[in-house]
Order: structure tokens, then C-alpha cells, then sequence
């Protein structure tokens, strides 16, 4: 425990020495899980990219989100962010299935089936030391949640 503290506090300290932003996440939220899209759950990767979460950066200053990880609960799948900063204000859609990345919507790239479980589910951003950034839980009930 205390030995992952001191690598995160290590770390820190040198993406900060060296003018690098850090990914903490700071004020990136999730916003809305998309879990049970219209339609017939065909597990394809057209229904697989109606199932989707968005995450918002609520700050005023752009936030490094690389090495981030998005999981859902039990942290049966995960999802971790490669290079990627997301401007003040701005929003990112991670979608479930197979896709190409650009500046509004990453893909997930799983086509093995859903992720996000349409009766109830937890959707946690954390660092890549463990560290909760945001979290957001559904009991079902429809077809998506607003965080």
C-alpha cells in the first residue's frame, strides 16, 4: 500500500518537475451511460456503438485522461485511455464497440458482446493507481442514465 502511494506520489512529482500535465482526472465526470440502446440487442457492432458512455471535463483547463481507466463493476471490462487530453468544457463519448477514434468519440473496441448490464451496473474513472475519479450507478429501469 504504502509503496503505491509513494510510485504515485513519484510520478506525480516528476510529470510535474518536467511540465507535463498529469492524469488525474480532475473534474471529469461521467455524465450519461447509454446501457440498453433502442432495439433488439443484436451484440453486432452497429448495437454494440449505440451502447456508450460520456465523459465530460467540468474544469476550466484542459486534463490529460492517459492511463485513466474506465471500468464497469466487478472490473470484468476495461477500458484504458492511450494519449488523450479533452479541452475544458468538453465532452467524450467511449463507445462499446469496434471503431475509429478521433476527437468526440473513442471506441472500446470489444465485440464480444455488451458491457454495461441492462438491469443494473456501475460505471467507475479511475487512475491507473486505483484512485476513484468518478463514479456512476443505474438499477435499470430503462434505457440510459443521466450521472
Amino acid at each position: 500500500m504504502h509503496a503505491r502511494l509513494l510510485a504515485s506520489l513519484v510520478v506525480t512529482l516528476v510529470a510535474v518537475f518536467n511540465g507535463c500535465p498529469t492524469a488525474s482526472g480532475a473534474g471529469v465526470k461521467i455524465t450519461r451511460i447509454q446501457y440498453d440502446p433502442p432495439g433488439v440487442d443484436t451484440h453486432k457492432n452497429s448495437s454494440l456503438n449505440k451502447e456508450f458512455v460520456v465523459l465530460k471535463n467540468t474544469g476550466s483547463a484542459t486534463v490529460t485522461l492517459t492511463g485513466l481507466r474506465l471500468e464497469d463493476k466487478g472490473e470484468y471490462h476495461v477500458y484504458t485511455f492511450d494519449t488523450f487530453r479533452l479541452g475544458a468544457g468538453k465532452s467524450i463519448t467511449i463507445h462499446t464497440g469496434i471503431g475509429n477514434d478521433d476527437r468526440d468519440d473513442l471506441y472500446w473496441n470489444w465485440g464480444f458482446g455488451d458491457i454495461w448490464g441492462n438491469d443494473a451496473d456501475t460505471a467507475t474513472l479511475e487512475t491507473a493507481y486505483g484512485h476513484d475519479v468518478d463514479q456512476c450507478h443505474y438499477s435499470g429501469g430503462g434505457m440510459a442514465v443521466n450521472c
